[in-house]
């Protein structure tokens, strides 16, 4: 289940600046009236949405620690954690839901653009000092709570994911030029 190739580090930076400079277009060029408007495919606003798209970043930071930790115990132990999670995945529905929906009003775009870099070069210095073997470790996640979950990631897979999501949910923007 781990990877034999090491991981293409330069890749991922790159990935996430790409991810930066469009959020930051995003945010910059969107009036309120287009951050307001309804997404497509989603209840969210796309400011909302943008927050989300945010937030699979903000959370791959606890992903890593749960898979360098989970990494070092028997496999198993991940599994009956994920089976867990994934039994709660109402509730984690609803919460994924309405965090956004209260987070826009106390961070707001300016606000969202600083944490998203905070967080971009936060996960940038992590990979940075990552080990191969470190980047092998991996754990078995809930598949129900998001599609680019895997039944098992390794770090390398982890580090790779809130770009997955961002761009899935870049599709579905409301705001010119996002798509």
């Amino acid at each position: 289940m781990t990877s034999v190739h090491p991981m293409d580090r330069q890749a991922v930076y790159e990935e996430y600046e790409r991810a930066r400079r469009t959020f930051h277009r995003l945010l910059t060029t969107s009036s309120p009236g287009d951050l307001a408007k309804p997404t497509d495919g989603t209840k969210w606003t796309n400011e909302q949405l943008l927050w989300h798209m945010f937030f699979g970043y903000l959370i791959t930071r606890v992903l890593l620690v749960l898979a360098q930790v989970f990494g070092r115990l028997p496999r198993g132990a991940s599994k009956v954690f994920a089976r867990v999670l994934n039994a709660a995945t109402v509730p984690f529905d609803w919460i994924n839901y309405v965090g956004p929906c209260g987070a826009v009003k106390v961070f707001g775009p300016r606000r969202t653009g600083a944490a998203f870099d905070r967080v971009l070069d936060s996960l940038r210095r992590r990979l940075t000092v990552e080990s191969e073997a470190g980047l092998a470790r991996g754990m078995h996640y809930p598949e129900r709570w998001d599609p680019f979950f895997k039944d098992f990631m390794t770090l390398a897979d982890i580090y790779r994911y809130p770009t997955q999501h961002f761009d899935f949910h870049h599709g579905q923007l409301t705001l010119d030029g996002s798509g």
